[in-house]
């Protein structure tokens, strides 16, 4: 049968994304190439080339990504540090940078004697199930408003659990509301929290604008409503000395851990940088009980 050439069809899909503002133009077409023949990304170049019907799909989907439709989207799935999860539309694709909040989290609870930790807006529960994969003494929950988000979710929790990591508990429900996770009360070791955080009216590439849902990503004139709400809660469910972690836009770097010290359930908050020295994501301490 004849093949396509690699190299050649690769270069061609590389302008192509680069034409259209693709940031990593050579990275997602090598991924939508491996993804077309069934092998990893790191053994690409071994390949011969593609079917005439492997060439044509991968044309397809490099011209769905040419119109920004995200790469994981085409792919169906989103790496986040040792897991591949399940993402589509109606779910917000999990972000390298949220990795890092994730890894403070599983810190954390790894210090403790089976730690009960919690996700609010888990979205497809990655870091959740991120916790649950590298600290199996956790018990994890996550709490998701949109149904759509929270299927994919329950999608990826079966598929861990069959791996043999501890199951997660999926809760539909607002993560502000006072009635979520009630029974938890007092008893949290650890919140973590990637909420909606981005100011209205900000711009944002047409991935996030067009594909992934407004609920997870809107969060007011500031972008903190949400996170105004979620200080309450997660200062209900914390036992005195539990700690939380939460995301938020690099533009929030002095504005949230603000927010934080003059909430009077919190103290030692501090903020911490992601990869590219910029802000990214918020800790602080539940406040011990006077006396």
């Amino acid at each position: 049968m004849q093949t396509v050439p690699l190299a050649p069809t690769l270069a061609r899909a590389v302008r192509r994304l680069t034409e259209a503002g693709v940031s990593s133009p050579r990275f997602d077409a090598e991924e939508l190439a491996a993804f077309v023949l069934g092998v990893p990304r790191s053994r690409l170049l071994l390949a011969d080339g593609f079917d005439r019907d492997r060439a044509a799909r991968f044309d397809e989907l490099v011209g769905e990504r040419a119109r920004r439709v995200p790469l994981q989207h085409l792919t169906g799935v989103a790496g986040f540090r040792h897991l591949e999860l399940a993402v589509g539309p109606g779910v917000f694709v999990p972000r390298p940078e949220t990795e890092l909040l994730a890894g403070w989290g599983i810190a954390e609870a790894s210090r403790l004697n089976g730690p009960v930790v919690v996700d609010l807006c888990s979205g497809s529960g990655a870091i959740a199930l991120a916790i649950a994969n590298e600290c199996p003494a956790a018990t994890v929950y996550g709490v998701e408003r949109e149904e759509m988000a929270l299927a994919w979710a329950r999608r990826n929790a079966e598929s861990r659990a069959a791996a043999g990591d501890r199951p997660v508990t999926l809760v539909h429900g607002d993560a502000t509301a006072p009635d979520v996770l009630a029974a938890l009360d007092g008893t949290v070791d650890v919140v973590v929290t990637n909420p909606p955080y981005v100011p209205d009216g900000s711009t944002v590439s047409p991935e996030v604008a067009d594909h992934d849902p407004a609920a997870a990503l809107w969060g007011g004139p500031d972008g903190l409503d949400v996170v105004r709400r979620l200080l309450t809660r997660a200062a209900a469910l914390l036992k005195p000395g539990g700690v939380i972690g939460i995301e938020h836009a690099d533009v929030q770097g002095e504005s949230l851990p603000a927010l934080v010290r003059r909430h009077a359930a919190f103290e030692d908050a501090v903020d911490h940088r992601d990869l590219a020295d910029r802000p990214r994501y918020t800790t602080a301490r539940r406040r011990k009980l006077a006396g």
